[in-house]
């Protein structure tokens, strides 16, 4: 039986022709350690895996998602929040209009990986369909008016983008705020990202725009019932979310929470309702009678 001596490694004719073909190639050197082996009695050998292992660092650093960005002044700081497809977004607005229990929307759809690209232009979206179904709806209610007179009422545009993106912005950032105090006051009460309730609010915002399109039919039943299948909706989508949260806190604290959430979403279905959506109201005017009574004038011709 060979001793380890004598096992060395030949070099090959064909790999020294591939070699001097090309001397750009990369190698895979082996070195053997001259300190010996304590059990076998072999030779240790070394392998300089240096650049795969770096190569492999940044793949599973791509594969991961974890992608290096610069500082908040930057715009790739900001690019990071709007990396999203199309499938994402579609997908994460079927979760919001088909809300299930148990399903976290969270969990389920976001999946560590919030966005401010579908929120934003869900806002946007929003802002103009109230604003033109409002005008719309204007028009269609005063048809049979004819002192009214058309004029596009173009404030109540800037008056919607205000109120939705209020609503959209400071509140998650006051229940953000209350459930990180919240967190820090009892250990066991969990939390999301400031990020993530943005996303979670926006995406529940979206089943508002077919409804304030069907708001422009002139029917006050109808409106009434689109609002409520519209707040049940886009309510459950924020109960089924934040409930997993407060539910581990103090069960007033619990209750109160999710009913001021139900509370402010509600406020701002029926609010633009009843600014936008007015349903004008005809009342017939009446044409004075006089008292007094007739004269009659007789015109009499002499005759000559």
């Amino acid at each position: 039986m060979a001793s380890p001596n004598d096992l060395h490694f030949q070099e090959f004719e064909e790999a020294a022709e591939l070699l001097s073909a090309d001397p750009k190639a990369s190698t895979l050197s082996m070195s053997a350690s001259d300190t010996p082996a304590t059990a076998g009695g072999g030779e240790d050998v070394k392998l300089d895996l240096s650049e795969d292992e770096e190569g492999q660092e940044e793949s599973s650093e791509l594969l991961g998602g974890q992608k290096p960005t610069g500082g908040f002044w930057t715009f790739e700081y900001y690019e990071s929040f709007f990396n999203v497809d199309t499938v994402q977004v579609l997908d994460r607005v079927k979760g919001s209009v088909l809300p299930l229990p148990g399903k976290n929307f969270i969990k389920h759809y976001l999946r560590s990986n919030p966005d401010l690209y579908g929120p934003f232009w869900i806002c946007v979206t929003l802002v103009f369909s109230v604003a033109i179904s409002g005008n719309l709806s204007t028009f269609l209610s005063e048809m049979g008016n004819p002192a009214y007179h058309y004029r596009p009422q173009f404030h109540r545009v800037t008056i919607a983008a205000v109120v939705i993106f209020m609503y959209a912005w400071l509140v998650p950032i006051g229940l953000w705020g209350f459930l990180t105090w919240r967190q820090g006051a009892e250990r066991q009460i969990g939390g999301y990202s400031f990020l993530e309730t943005v996303c979670v609010y926006g995406y529940s915002l979206f089943i508002y725009i077919p409804t304030s399109v069907l708001w422009i039919i002139p029917f006050e039943w109808l409106r009434w019932t689109l609002i409520l299948v519209a707040m049940m909706i886009s309510g459950s989508v924020l109960v089924l979310t934040f409930w997993p949260v407060v539910r581990d806190d103090t069960k007033v604290m619990a209750v109160a929470t999710v009913v001021t959430i139900v509370v402010l979403h509600t406020l701002l279905a029926i609010g633009c309702k009843m600014y936008f959506f007015q349903t004008a109201i005809h009342v017939p005017t009446l044409i004075p009678h006089s008292s007094t009574p007739s004269t009659y004038i007789t015109l009499a011709t002499k005759p000559h």
